[in-house]
C-alpha cells in the first residue's frame, strides 16, 4: 500500500520513504523578456517541479535592436540568472520575432527532446519554429501548454478573417491547454473554438515588489526629477510611456492636452520611436504643456511612473495587453486607457482608473478633464492594490496547477 505525501515531495511504501519525480517543464521562448524572466526564477526555485528555459531568436547576450523604439536595447536588469536555460541555434537569415521566418530552429525540437520533459510551455505560435514545435510535440503525445495573448479587441471581420479562423482552429486543435492571461484573450480562443476544459487562468502579470519599491526612495526620486524639469507641486502631471508608435496614439493624445482650456494639467512622454521628430516639434511649440524624456531603462521605470499623478495609454490598435498599465498601478498610480487596451476589462474600475471609448473623437478630452477633478491621491491606494492581484506570485500559482494537472491526466 502507498501512502503519498504531497507537501514533501515524497511517497512511503512499506515504511521506505521514496522520491517523487518532479515534472519537468521545458519554456519555449523567443528571448528573454523582462517581465517573464521574475516567472522563471520563481518556478526555478520550487521543489515540486523542474524547468528549463529554452530562447529561439536570442538570450540577451549583447544589445539588440528595437524596431519599435528605434535603438538598440540592452535591459539594465538581469535576464538569465536563477534559472537553468539554454540558447537553441536560429538558421533565418533575417532573425527577430518582426516576421513568420525570423525563428528558424532545425535542432529546437531535439534540443528539448533531450532534456526529458513532461510538458512544454510555448509563447506564441507566428514563427516558423514554435509553430513547427507544436505541430511535433502535439504528434510525440507531449503535452502543450499553449501561452498568447492575443484578443478580438481591434475587430474580427472580412475575407482575412475567415482565412485566420480557418488556420487557427486547426493550429489551436494541437495544445493541451490554454495559458489565459485574461477576459478579453479567453474571448479570442473562445471565436476559435477551442473548450472550456481547455483554458487555464493564468494571468499577464509584472514582479509587483520591484514597481512598488520599500518606502519611499522611490518618490522622493521622482519628486526631485520633478524639480529639476521646473514642474512646481500645483500641476497635475499625466505621464505616457512606451514606443513613439502611431497605434499608441501619442500625437493624439498631444493634441488632446494642448486643446484643453485649462493649462492646469502636463504631459510628460518618456521613450522613442519614428513619432519622436513630430513629438519633439509639438512639445518644443507648448512648452508649458510637454515634457519629452528619452528611453529609460529597466531600473529607472519605477521612478518614471511616479514622476506623474496618473498614467495614460491611448492605444488604438495592436495593444495585446499593456504591461505598462500593470506597472503603473504597482507604483500607485491611477490609469486612464482606450477600450483597445488588452487589460482594460481586468485591470480597471472606477477606483483606480477610467476606461474610454478609442472610437469617441472627443471621450479622450472628456476623460482628461474629469481625471484633472479626480481626488488621485485617494485612488493611489486602490491602484496598488489593484496591482497585487496581476503579480508574478499569482501567475505561478495557477500555471504549476495546471501542470500538475496535466502531469496526473
Amino acid at each position: 500500500m502507498l501512502a503519498s505525501n504531497e507537501g514533501s515531495g515524497t511517497f512511503t511504501s512499506g515504511g521506505l520513504r521514496l522520491a517523487r519525480r518532479r515534472p519537468r517543464l521545458a519554456i519555449i521562448v523567443s528571448h528573454p523578456i523582462q517581465y517573464f524572466v521574475p516567472l522563471y526564477q520563481r518556478l526555478a526555485a520550487r521543489d515540486d517541479i523542474a524547468i528549463k528555459v529554452f530562447f529561439t531568436w536570442h538570450a540577451g547576450e549583447a544589445p539588440v535592436e528595437d524596431l519599435g523604439f528605434k535603438r538598440s536595447i540592452a535591459w539594465d536588469i538581469p535576464l538569465t540568472h536563477g534559472y537553468e536555460h539554454e540558447r537553441v541555434p536560429n538558421a533565418a537569415w533575417n532573425p527577430g520575432t518582426h516576421h513568420f521566418l525570423g525563428i528558424i530552429n532545425p535542432s529546437l525540437v531535439r534540443q528539448v527532446r533531450q532534456w526529458k520533459p513532461d510538458v512544454v510551455h510555448l509563447t506564441g505560435w507566428a514563427w516558423y519554429s514554435h509553430l513547427s514545435a507544436l505541430r511535433k510535440f502535439h504528434q510525440l503525445g507531449i503535452p502543450v501548454l499553449f501561452r498568447g495573448d492575443s484578443h478580438l479587441l481591434d475587430g474580427a471581420s472580412g475575407p482575412r478573417w475567415w482565412l485566420k479562423r480557418t488556420v487557427l482552429r486547426r493550429v489551436y486543435s494541437r495544445p493541451t491547454r490554454f495559458l489565459v492571461v485574461g477576459q478579453a484573450n479567453r474571448k479570442y480562443y473562445e471565436a476559435f473554438g477551442v473548450e472550456a476544459a481547455r483554458l487555464c487562468e493564468c494571468p499577464h502579470s509584472i514582479d509587483v515588489a520591484r514597481f512598488m519599491g520599500t518606502g519611499n526612495l522611490y518618490e522622493e526620486q521622482a519628486a526631485e526629477w520633478r524639480r529639476q524639469l521646473g514642474l512646481g507641486a500645483h500641476r497635475r502631471i499625466a505621464v505616457f510611456a512606451g514606443k513613439f508608435e502611431a497605434n499608441k496614439r501619442p500625437l493624439e493624445l498631444m493634441r488632446a492636452v494642448q486643446i484643453r482650456q485649462s493649462d492646469d494639467l502636463v504631459l510628460i512622454l518618456v521613450g522613442g520611436g519614428e513619432l519622436e521628430p513630430e513629438i519633439h516639434t509639438m512639445a518644443a511649440a507648448y512648452p508649458e504643456r510637454f515634457v519629452v524624456l528619452p528611453f529609460q531603462n529597466q531600473s529607472r521605470m519605477p521612478i518614471v511612473y511616479r514622476l506623474g499623478n496618473f498614467f495614460i495609454l491611448p492605444s488604438a490598435y495592436g495593444e495585446s495587453w499593456g504591461l505598462a498599465v500593470n506597472e503603473a498601478l504597482a507604483c500607485g498610480r491611477p490609469v486612464l486607457v482606450s477600450d483597445r487596451v488588452g487589460c482594460a476589462a481586468d485591470l480597471i474600475d472606477d477606483s483606480c482608473g477610467r476606461v474610454f471609448s478609442w472610437s469617441d473623437t472627443g471621450a479622450l478630452e472628456r476623460m482628461l478633464d474629469e481625471m484633472s477633478q479626480l481626488n488621485l491621491a485617494k485612488m493611489s491606494d486602490e491602484a496598488s492594490e489593484h496591482a497585487w492581484h496581476f503579480d508574478i506570485g499569482v501567475t505561478e500559482a495557477t500555471l504549476v496547477q495546471c501542470i500538475l494537472q496535466v502531469c496526473d491526466r
